[in-house]
């Protein structure tokens, strides 16, 4: 199995309100993944708030992580930044720290062109040779890649991979068959978005990017599972036990209701860094309520 294939969890960054990381928190959210044989981490994605973190504080998650996971699992590390030389400097880090593979999306502040985006990338691409997925998520980013761009990316010699968000119109089987048909259909197809998990993976996705997996990897496991074995009744039975939680990543960001759910099941303490804030104790209190209605 490639790098980009299967379960992706995403945990939390660990940090304080300064967005100083807690790098034995790291270590125990690396540990319970790789323990739960999740096909591999993604450092530093959006729920691990790498436009937070500067780059010393992103490197010493990297290590931590890599000193966890000892090789066992291998580490996908998120390297986007504003500018091109950062990022480029974000992914010789990642690669001298020694992760697995890159995952890259495309920050803005000034609203890109899809020219300034494919020479970002492909700026990026060349400066290791460890295998990078481009990153789609336009809801954080308010950068939407073209199907042009994003076959011009895929023929990108390190670029093997794309993150793709839950689609704006039409389903997901009818957006893969498209993209499979195109020239992006030569390297891997993945979707984040946990509430169209279930729809993704019976659609033959190649991975999914999970902060599901991130914090409940033997749940997401089963699921996984399930649709491995073709198993529908069992990967519907996931589907509705977990609505609570997707109408929770949905109201709030998987992000702020990650943290709750990481910080109750005690695999961290930690706070978002400022200016996110935590959950009030109401809300808190219903990612509770979800995470009990799964042991149950």
């Amino acid at each position: 199995m490639s790098l980009f294939h299967g379960l992706s969890a995403f945990p939390i960054t660990p940090t304080d309100e300064q967005g100083i990381v807690n790098t034995d928190e790291v270590m125990i959210l690396a540990k319970h993944l790789s323990a739960h044989k999740v096909d591999s981490i993604g450092l530093l994605g959006s729920t691990g708030i790498y436009a937070y973190l500067v780059r010393t504080e992103r490197k010493r998650a990297i290590r931590a992580a890599i000193q966890a996971v000892g090789g066992k699992t291998p580490l996908i590390v998120g390297i986007g930044s504003l500018r091109t030389d950062d990022a480029q400097n974000l992914a010789r880090d990642a690669a001298a720290e020694g992760a697995d593979g890159l995952l890259l999306a495309p920050v803005s502040y000034t609203p890109l062109t899809q020219e300034e985006a494919f020479q970002h990338y492909k700026a990026v691409a060349e400066v290791t040779d460890l295998p990078l997925c481009i990153y789609n998520n336009p809801s954080t980013t308010h950068f939407t890649f073209s199907q042009e761009l994003l076959g011009r990316l895929a023929d990108l010699t390190t670029v093997q991979a794309v993150k793709m968000p839950p689609p704006k119109e039409g389903d997901v089987a009818a957006e893969l068959k498209q993209m499979r048909e195109s020239p992006v259909g030569q390297i891997a197809i993945g979707y984040s978005g946990d509430w169209i998990a279930a729809e993704a993976l019976l659609a033959g996705c190649d991975s999914w990017f999970s902060v599901l997996g991130g914090f409940l990897p033997k749940i997401a496991r089963a699921l996984v599972d399930a649709v491995a074995v073709e198993d529908p009744i069992t990967v519907e039975q996931h589907q509705q036990n977990l609505l609570p939680l997707w109408e929770l990543f949905r109201e709030f960001g998987s992000l702020r209701v990650a943290y709750a759910a990481a910080n109750h099941l005690k695999l961290s303490n930690a706070l978002p860094p400022r200016p996110i804030l935590p959950l009030a104790e109401c809300d808190q209190n219903r990612v509770v309520a979800a995470l009990a209605s799964l042991d149950q």
